[in-house]
């Protein structure tokens, strides 16, 4: 299992800029601004509050490299959903950002999509599900805020995030049998392992 002793925020991209060239495998993790993807790094890295959560959700849309041990990146992606304040212009160059990313990353071994255990999936959510799967990834699914429901709801909010992302989804590529949901609890971290595993499997 993996032990994180330390981790650098290493690179931040905006609309403008080149994609580093990392020398080490990269994991992503995708969602929206308010899904809790700061909440899961901090969580992952043992570190309090290293990834910010913004005040005003949707308003940091940059690609953040948080360089873990020297031997990996955690790469979080712009959130969407809460840019009601960004003209169709913006939007459209942070949905290229994630796309070229996508596509163009050497380094990118694996695509979390986070995505809120208590709510059926947006078009948003399938929108980028489908990204994922056109850039020839199959994402794994991070059901956040497990602790926010009763253990006894779990199953059921889980064929939830399955069902609805396969009903909203134009891209057949995998079936709900394939897709893989790990609950995430910020509280107390249940789920944490199953990442790092998942992670440590790919380097």
């Amino acid at each position: 299992m993996i032990t994180v002793t330390d981790v650098n925020l290493e690179t931040v991209c905006g609309i403008t800029s080149k994609l580093p060239n990392n020398p080490h495998p990269e994991f992503a993790f995708a969602g929206k601004s308010n899904v809790g993807k700061s909440t899961l790094i901090n969580g992952l890295t043992n570190r309090r509050s290293y990834a910010r959560t913004s005040a005003s959700p949707g308003k940091t849309q940059t690609i953040n490299f948080y360089h873990v041990n020297n031997a990996f990146y955690l790469v979080d992606l712009p959130g969407y959903g809460y840019t009601s304040f960004a003209d169709a212009t913006t939007k459209e160059q942070w949905g290229k950002m994630i796309e070229n990313y996508l596509g163009g990353s050497e380094r990118l071994k694996t695509v979390f999509l986070l995505l809120d255990i208590r709510h059926e999936p947006s078009e948003n959510d399938a929108m980028m599900y489908d990204w994922i799967l056109q850039a020839g990834f199959t994402p794994i699914i991070i059901a956040t805020k497990a602790d926010k429901i009763k253990r006894s709801q779990l199953a059921k909010q889980v064929k939830i995030l399955r069902d609805g992302l396969e009903a909203k989804s134009r891209v057949r590529i995998s079936g709900t049998d394939d897709m893989r949901v790990i609950p995430w609890s910020g509280l107390s971290k249940a789920g944490r392992d199953d990442i790092l595993r998942v992670i440590e499997g790919h380097m």
